[in-house]
């Protein structure tokens, strides 16, 4: 079973923090994976509104970010989030959000957000 969770940390060394929290391995050169069966997307800090430029390319007005670092996450065998998780979850009233898992609905499989 399969749910998904969308996240808003306040920056992305704590939400790098809570990926490695998981489970990390390393290997034989010293590269450290994931030990578990989660898929994790990093969104980082969404634009929120389009940057302007001119005909040169040159920006002319800055793009608006989300102050948010944003982290998708599809959650294999889990019923709720893992702890230290669900304070950072959030919900997408409609749709998918800005991101989806190829083929998969949010609104059918999101992890919800009850106490």
């Amino acid at each position: 079973m399969i749910k998904i969770a969308k996240y808003e940390f306040i920056d992305e060394s704590t939400a790098k923090s809570k990926i490695d929290a998981l489970g990390l391995g390393t290997d034989d050169d010293g590269n450290k994976y994931a030990t578990h069966q989660h898929a994790i997307v990093k969104l980082g800090n969404v634009v929120l509104e389009d940057g302007e430029y001119d005909e040169e390319h040159k920006e002319t007005k800055a793009p608006v970010l989300s102050e948010k670092y944003l982290v998708d996450v599809m959650w294999v065998g889990l019923e709720d989030h893992p702890y230290g998780w669900k304070s950072y979850a959030v919900a997408v009233a409609d749709g998918n959000g800005v991101h989806s898992f190829y083929g998969i609905d949010y609104q059918t499989h999101k992890l919800w957000l009850q106490d």
